[in-house]
């Protein structure tokens, strides 16, 4: 009498009815051992069998009489013969009369089986038999009480296992049930993710201590050993901070981590409790999510974006309990944290003024944080462009020899810095004062420098400028010759389709730079030159459309609008070459509803004809103000350029992209005036004869404005006219510098002479961290001999070069002269290289195989393919194989004993060495070079 009995509630009693009505043989009383619950309901409807329902109504009864008379009673006032009555009691059996007896379901006080009940419920032919026994015997009755009202539990067949129970009942409980949909599970990162959502950790922290910990528990062995801690974090009210809290739980653990930071940690993590290893295991749970969630946000789409907002919202919140706490110190170098960011920013702005190196290491530092890309690309892009500066700024001071070397230096070097002050100008809105005045100072600094190169080659050209014609440039390529020398090559290709000229009116060395970096990076161009580099034009004089496009696109010194240019395109091609061609300008490109290219223009690249199109998007941006926002200039950025490039590709034509002058950008203060000047007929020329500071005075046949003489400024600061964004008509080298970029779908289309260009050439080396000092080896003890490299198992055979593929001049002998050994020439003198070449049919000459160690090398470790297939030629050697037969030749080589010394990285369009690992592999460790004695 005195014992405990279950309390029951509508789902029990129902589980308990569903099996036992059908059998019970028009008996309607049912003794349940056990108390109804307070507030369930005394009467619903229950179905049995084959869709019938029966009317349950229930009560509770502690004696005999009280069952006795409530069964009378129902008897009495339920004429329907289907109504069920159930009792709940503590009664036993043998206090019960016959009368009762035989008027009750299975004639005795039935007994609760929670797992019987949980079988039922869920469909299943037996439980797993954990679920009967410690530490899960609560699980049974959780259960019971967590069933959906509405659909119940999935039905299982079989045995339901403890942990398909469990993932039920934390799906319901927690709101996880979308997470275990299609066998996913309870890990850290759905965790911090459910800490999040309104009402998710309330909804734990409601439950009974026995569910709670059996819950706890179980996530612990799923989500791994921080999951306690999160939870007791939600138990406590904290689940919404509880991510946050994860990232400052870091500050245990850092190089700034003190006593001060661990009692403030300890502070804010409260009546949760921590213990330091536990704090630092629940911080790399944190930050292994934060990781995949910007991972994520570093898509495209909704999820991407809500994965953005959720790391902003944590990080925002982190750095504000952060810097309550007094914590924000001690997280200074927290990889996460916004305010960690900025002050890596910070360190950059102190690197800057030390040096090259040391600006590196403050960008490297910058590049690593985890939401840098992120949040802040911008600022790191920007951050970059600086520390390239200061690169530049440390090289030997460029000098100006002649129009023709200042333009291609300046396509090739000079120009990369212009992008990188374009950048630099822009600045950056979020900066401090310290990292602004910071950039300031190199802006100054390096724009001097640029500065004094326009002053330099102004003087060049003014002399250059007096005689200069097709016949006698001094090796430069003028405007008008770009038709004949770069373009009809190309066009008389035997079997390639003709090729397709785009004028991007305006293009400066500095958006070239952009463009073909970001066309040749993603693969599906290759940029072709005349001996591998990158051309670059003389512009006409004044540096104007009406003039230097007229030219350019008639082959010959012309002046005039779009007319002069097509009569001019067409006749260069039928007369000269006999070739039919289209060009089309800004109203011809757009096509009708439908069409995004015109079907004239459509048509004309389907056919046979040399094509040209004019895009206006660059210079019109300048004339219209749009540059101001824009410091850099990508592919999609220029209108109908990525639809021309993919119907080039489509068609197999070539492309070749060239400007017809370049600009200079407004760099003028606020409220400053134009110039006042005599003659002023545009922005940036006059025909007055007496040049004042930062300008130059030029007559000669180039010069097709006011009979040959004009004065036009070289000072990018000087404007004749209203503010624009931009000018062009001076004499800097970014107006009269026009770039040339040839695209082909392969290097197969190279004409005769022309080679693929390789990235290197395009990028000065101060445009890329410096990796060791490159050069010439240092002088070195000679290198002891080598022991034998192990027998290994014969490779793969292949070939690569023919027998005869080096051509080996003979050369007489001479007296014994010393000479530095490269690091390429030291390996391939090794017993083990000897050793190795032995399981490699027809292997590359040692010269061939040398030339590209000692390239790689000198590049810091790093070279495009096209660069190494530059290295080859420059050897001496001939391959009739792809770049990338020759890499996989030398992984054969030089990849001892499964060490990768050698291979291609970034999708295999670039090839990297590991000389430590080389020098390691050929017994070459601690030399540098060494010296050897040459007969020559």
């Amino acid at each position: 009498m005195g014992a405990t009995v279950p309390e029951l509630d509508q789902r029990v009693v129902a589980g308990l009815l569903t099996t036992r009505i059908p059998q019970a043989k028009g008996r309607r009383l049912v003794l349940v051992q056990g108390r109804y619950a307070v507030g369930s309901p005394e009467e619903f409807t229950l179905a049995v069998g084959d869709g019938e329902r029966r009317t349950i109504r229930v009560m509770h009864s502690t004696s005999v009489l009280g069952i006795t008379d409530a069964w009378q009673a129902h008897l009495k006032d339920r004429s329907d013969k289907q109504d069920v009555l159930v009792v709940t009691t503590d009664v036993p059996d043998e206090r019960l009369g016959l009368d009762l007896v035989g008027e009750m379901v299975r004639s005795h006080v039935i007994k609760v089986d929670e797992a019987d009940i949980v079988k039922q419920l869920f469909g299943a032919a037996d439980l797993d038999p954990r679920m009967r026994r410690d530490p899960w015997l609560w699980l049974p009755a959780a259960l019971i009480a967590a069933e959906p009202a509405s659909g119940g539990w999935p039905q299982h067949g079989a045995v339901l296992t403890l942990d398909a129970a469990m993932r039920a009942l934390v799906g319901c409980r927690l709101g996880l049930t979308e997470v275990f949909e299609g066998g996913g599970s309870a890990d850290m990162d759905a965790l911090l993710a459910w800490s999040r959502t309104p009402g998710g950790p309330e909804r734990f922290a409601a439950l009974e201590e026995s569910e709670r910990a059996g819950i706890a528990a179980w996530l612990e062995q799923s989500a791994g050993d921080a999951a306690p801690l999160l939870l007791r974090l939600a138990l406590n009210g904290r689940g919404a901070e509880a991510t946050a809290l994860g990232v400052l739980a870091s500050a245990v653990g850092g190089e700034n981590a003190s006593p001060d930071a661990a009692m403030a940690l300890g502070t804010l993590f409260g009546a949760a409790g921590a213990k330091v290893s536990e704090l630092r295991s629940y911080a790399r749970a944190v930050e292994g999510t934060l990781t995949r969630w910007i991972d994520e946000a570093a898509g495209r789409g909704t999820s991407a974006e809500q994965a953005r907002q959720r790391v902003l919202a944590v990080l925002r919140q982190a750095d504000e309990l952060a810097a309550a706490a007094h914590l924000s110190d001690a997280l200074a170098d927290n990889p996460f944290l916004l305010s960690g960011l900025q002050a890596r920013l910070g360190r950059l702005a102190e690197a800057l003024s030390a040096g090259p190196d040391a600006a590196q290491a403050a960008w490297d530092h910058v590049r690593d944080h985890r939401t840098a890309a992120l949040f802040a690309a911008h600022r790191v892009e920007l951050a970059r462009m600086a520390v390239r500066l200061t690169r530049w700024i440390q090289e030997p001071e460029p000098q100006v020899t002649g129009v023709d070397q200042a333009v291609r230096a300046h396509a090739a070097d000079w120009g990369l810095a212009d992008r990188a002050l374009t950048r630099l100008w822009s600045g950056d809105a979020e900066a401090n004062p310290v990292l602004a005045r910071a950039y300031q100072n190199l802006y100054a600094t390096a724009q001097d420098r640029r500065r004094a190169l326009d002053e330099s080659f102004a003087a060049q050209l003014a002399t250059w400028v007096a005689y200069a014609t097709t016949g006698h440039s001094e090796g430069a390529l003028l405007i008008e010759d770009v038709l004949e020398q770069v373009v009809a090559p190309l066009a008389k290709k035997k079997d390639r389709p003709r090729p397709l000229l785009i004028v991007l009116d305006g293009m400066s060395s500095a958006v070239a730079a952009q463009l073909g970096e970001e066309l040749t990076g993603a693969g599906r161009w290759s940029e072709l030159a005349a001996g591998g580099q990158r051309a670059a034009a003389v512009a006409m004089i004044p540096s104007v459309t009406v003039i230097s496009r007229a030219t350019l696109l008639s082959g010959r010194p012309a002046t005039g609008g779009q007319s002069v240019e097509q009569e001019g395109f067409q006749a260069f091609w039928q007369d000269r070459h006999g070739l039919g061609s289209a060009l089309f300008h800004k109203a011809d490109i757009p096509g009708p509803a439908g069409h995004l290219l015109h079907p004239r223009l459509v048509s004309a690249l389907a056919s046979d004809d040399v094509v040209g199109v004019v895009l206006n998007t660059i210079d019109d941006s300048l004339d219209h103000g749009q540059q101001g926002s824009l410091p850099a200039w990508s592919v999609t950025d220029v209108t109908y350029l990525p639809d021309l490039l993919n119907a080039a590709r489509g068609q197999g034509r070539p492309v070749v992209l060239v400007a017809d002058h370049g600009h200079v950008l407004d760099r003028t203060a606020p409220g400053e005036r134009p110039l006042a000047a005599d003659g002023v007929e545009s922005a940036r020329w006059r025909t007055g004869t007496a040049p004042g500071e930062g300008e130059v005075h030029l007559t000669g046949p180039r010069v097709l404005e006011n009979g040959g003489r004009v004065t036009v400024p070289w000072d990018e600061r000087i404007r004749y006219t209203p503010r624009k964004a931009g000018y062009h008509g001076g004499a800097s080298l970014a107006e009269m510098t026009v770039p040339v970029l040839v695209l082909a779908p392969s290097a197969a289309f190279a004409p005769a002479g022309w080679s693929e260009v390789s990235a290197e050439s395009v990028q000065p080396q101060w445009w890329k961290p410096r990796e060791g000092i490159p050069g010439t080896p240092a002088t070195v003890e000679p290198a002891r001999k080598p022991a034998p490299a192990k027998k290994k198992q014969r490779p793969q055979e292949g070939e690569l070069f023919a027998d005869d593929a080096v051509e080996t001049p003979a050369v007489k002998s001479a007296p014994a002269v010393s000479e530095q050994v490269s690091l390429g020439q030291q390996v391939v003198a090794t017993k083990i290289y000897e050793n190795q070449g032995k399981y490699v049919r027809k292997a590359p000459d040692r010269k061939v195989v040398a030339a590209v160690i000692d390239s790689l090398d000198a590049a810091g470790g790093t070279l495009s393919l096209a660069a190494v297939q530059a290295a080859v030629t420059t050897s001496g050697g001939r391959t009739n194989t792809r770049p990338e037969g020759l890499v996989t030749m030398l992984t054969r080589l030089l990849n001892i004993e499964g060490y990768e010394v050698i291979g291609l990285i970034d999708s295999r369009t670039r090839v990297r060495l590991d000389r430590d690992i080389l020098r390691e592999q050929f017994e070459l460790t601690g030399q540098a070079g060494a010296v050897k004695e040459n007969k020559r």
